[in-house]
């Protein structure tokens, strides 16, 4: 009595059909595509920025000394809208997922979809006009009263243009980011895993805390590095709203605010030239190597979490 043969050893005998074979060209060749225009943008910022880090500066400064202000801003910053950010994007995506009724779901759904579409001109426009004469108040009392507090030492800015403010038009800016993708992430948890949570006592609360967000760690922490690649990597909205002073400073609500890398970069270049020019592509160098670090780093995370969570 013959058997047949099973259908894993059928498939793997198979020819490579003309499709399967094409697919494997075109992917291959793109993800080569995107290691060589990787490559290419870093020996090109390598190559510009070296002038300004080995040479003499126009104030006889060190282009380190230069940069480490800037560095700081970015990522003082970034943290701030981070901070805000990632806490009410996954309550939101929670709220849309578990707790709000279909229609309601639907058009917070759909308003999120709306706040990522809008241009970052609009963002700084809205936090000059709107947000820093609204939050300039808040600051003055926070410097009256908190004061004493390193993060709200007086004086207060006049104008409500600080760190503070731009750090919460970043973290609008990145909300719509984070939320959707938590918004998907925690709709593909397994159903039977919440009812089974359900089904043995749990709370509404407690089934979202042992099912949900375990199931979706990785992805709230993938969701939160391309957000905070965002924030890092804005430029128009910081440079419309941020009154920076070039200082290294912790006060959100200070009139001296640490300007960011990518903000310095395009209210600078257009009138650049000479060592000027590889000082601002140095600096771009260095947004650049954080920008790779933050992702290592996002994806040594994610893995360990995979196979922590695997166990």
């Amino acid at each position: 009595m013959t058997t047949a043969a099973p259908a894993a050893t059928t498939r793997a005998s198979a020819p490579n059909r003309p499709a399967d074979v094409i697919f494997k060209a075109v992917s291959t060749t793109a993800g080569v595509l995107i290691l060589i225009a990787l490559a290419g943008v870093a020996i090109f910022l390598v190559a510009q920025a070296v002038p300004a880090i080995i040479g003499p500066l126009p104030d006889d400064d060190s282009f380190w000394a230069w940069v480490w202000p800037l560095t700081f801003g970015t990522l003082w910053s970034a943290f701030l809208a981070m901070v805000m950010a990632v806490p009410m994007a996954i309550a939101i995506a929670l709220f849309i997922t578990h707790f709000a009724p279909r229609r309601l779901a639907s058009i917070l759904g759909y308003a999120i979809d709306l706040l990522a579409a809008i241009p970052s001109v609009i963002y700084g426009l809205w936090g000059i006009a709107v947000l820093a004469p609204f939050m300039q108040p808040a600051y003055a009392w926070l410097a009256e009263n908190l004061g004493w507090i390193p993060l709200f030492s007086p004086p207060a800015s006049g104008t409500g243009r600080t760190i503070l403010t731009a750090a919460i038009v970043l973290a609008v800016m990145v909300l719509p980011i984070i939320t959707a993708l938590c918004r998907e992430i925690f709709l593909q948890t397994p159903r039977l895993n919440e009812e089974a949570s359900l089904a043995l006592g749990a709370t509404r609360w407690e089934m979202i805390r042992m099912a949900v967000l375990p199931h979706g760690r990785s992805g709230i922490i993938a969701s939160s590095i391309l957000g905070l690649g965002r924030a890092l990597g804005e430029t128009m909205a910081v440079a419309m709203v941020l009154a920076s002073a070039g200082a290294v400073t912790f006060v959100v609500v200070g009139s001296q605010n640490p300007s960011t890398i990518a903000a310095n970069i395009a209210l600078r270049f257009p009138e650049a030239h000479g060592i000027t020019v590889n000082m601002l592509i140095g600096s771009g160098l260095v947004l650049f190597a954080i920008t790779l670090l933050v992702n290592a780093i996002s994806r040594w995370i994610i893995a360990k979490t995979t196979v922590d969570g695997g166990r």
